[in-house]
């Protein structure tokens, strides 16, 4: 019996796609966009003439990261015609999907609150910041990627590193998936307790819900202590019944999914401010977003 094989230029890219969608989905914040991106990556690898490449890694790297750049381009204009409050599209990271996340460094990359000071960020400033933290590229090698000098990079690289840092005051970076504190958070929304929930607040709490103009979401940011655990509670109210809620990991911290008859609607998470208190809750409900979240906990289900 004839057996065929993936041609070598395959199997060298299919070693290299985990880290390209890894670099991708941090510069994009959206994971569907990644995957067409490495995608697109894939195409001018099986059409290049390999003579003139002396790795697939490097040059795998700087065609992805100019993709991107492209993409960040017409990125911006639909995010300022975007309906309400624009959130990451949420990742499953419990088996690895965007690489290790063993230090708090690691998990603050992929975190929504990071991602989301991203969006600050020009787009060179976003591949340096991505290669540099996430990949532990040199600035030489950034410098290379971003066709630009050695001190062009490190001056790129610390431009962003000021803009994420003067953003960065209102939560702490997570340290592991943080599943108790969540389950008491929603177990006082459940209760109705309002109290309680105000009690997990911070003062000046803020509430985002993402719901892309697809189904009804609150369309600008809920704020202070009293504002939020109000809208929560009622958000929780309205939508509870016939939902069944499961706890996962998503982008590096816990997070809460809502699923209605196998079909995600929702995702959930929290921002942590140094002394304890939530600063921020991030809701996603726009079925969009949730695609890919939901075709990654279908298939880690099926593969327990």
């Amino acid at each position: 019996m004839r057996t065929t094989s993936a041609p070598p230029s395959a199997v060298e890219f299919e070693a290299e796609r985990p880290r390209l969608f890894g670099i991708a989905y941090r510069m994009l914040g959206s994971a569907a966009e990644a995957e067409d991106a490495v995608q697109d990556a894939y195409l001018r690898w099986h059409a290049a003439d390999r003579s003139y490449i002396d790795a697939p890694g490097p040059w795998l790297a700087k065609v992805l990261t100019n993709l991107c750049l492209n993409r960040l381009t017409s990125a911006r204009v639909r995010r300022e015609e975007y309906v309400g409050p624009w959130l990451p599209e949420p990742v499953r990271t419990d088996a690895g999907a965007l690489g290790p996340l063993e230090t708090a460094e690691q998990r603050e990359a992929v975190s929504m609150a990071v991602l989301v000071l991203m969006e600050r960020l020009s787009p060179p400033e976003r591949a340096a910041v991505v290669l540099r933290d996430a990949f532990e590229y040199s600035h030489r090698e950034i410098a290379e990627v971003l066709d630009v000098s050695e001190a062009a990079a490190r001056q790129t690289y610390r431009r962003a590193k000021q803009h994420l840092a003067d953003g960065r005051a209102r939560f702490e970076a997570p340290v592991a998936p943080r599943t108790d504190l969540l389950a008491t958070f929603l177990a006082a929304a459940a209760e109705g307790a309002l109290d309680k929930l105000e009690s997990l607040l911070a003062e000046d709490a803020v509430t985002w819900a993402d719901g892309g103009g697809k189904v009804r979401s609150a369309t600008r940011p809920v704020t202070g202590r009293s504002n939020v655990a109000r809208f929560v509670i009622g958000l929780f109210t309205r939508f509870v019944e016939g939902v069944e809620i499961a706890f996962t990991e998503v982008n590096g911290d816990a997070a809460v999914l809502g699923w209605e008859n196998g079909r995600l609607i929702g995702a959930a998470s929290v921002d942590i401010g140094p002394d304890g208190l939530v600063t921020g809750v991030r809701i996603i409900r726009n079925p969009d977003k949730l695609a890919f979240l939901e075709n990654q906990s279908q298939d880690l289900s099926q593969n327990a």
